[in-house]
């Protein structure tokens, strides 16, 4: 079994009881965690922070999850975005790819899908 490092993750999400939630997993496993409101406050935390990897939603007020993963992603362009959203558009997931995202997760996820992806993603 591969052993498990302290992260700095970066949670972009509107939803206080989605962020709350998350975090709570996240720092029960031992992650520092930072949050995020919008895709605007995104990229002001992701230059303050400098997270590990960036759990992102779609659809948030100011700016959505898609420009705010392109313009994390010009400011440095080996950012570790995972896309986390509940809205199951067609060609949504190839959309979040193209912008930059590493990986694409559907609410509801399980926890256990959750650690899986950001370690493997932060091992990329």
């Amino acid at each position: 079994m591969r052993k498990q490092y302290r992260m700095k993750i970066l949670i972009v999400d509107d939803a206080p009881f989605i962020r709350k939630a998350v975090e709570d997993v996240l720092d029960a496993y031992g992650h520092e965690v930072y949050e995020a409101t919008n895709g605007v406050d995104a990229l002001g935390r992701y230059k303050e922070v400098d997270p590990d990897v960036v759990l992102m939603d779609i659809l948030m007020p100011t700016q959505d999850g898609i420009s705010a993963t392109k313009n994390i992603l010009k400011w440095d362009h080996t950012a570790k975005i995972i896309v986390i959203t509940a809205v199951g558009k067609k060609g949504l997931e190839t959309e979040c790819i193209k912008a930059g995202a590493k990986h694409f997760i559907e609410k509801p996820f399980k926890i256990k899908e959750l650690l899986h992806t950001i370690e493997q993603v932060a091992d990329q």
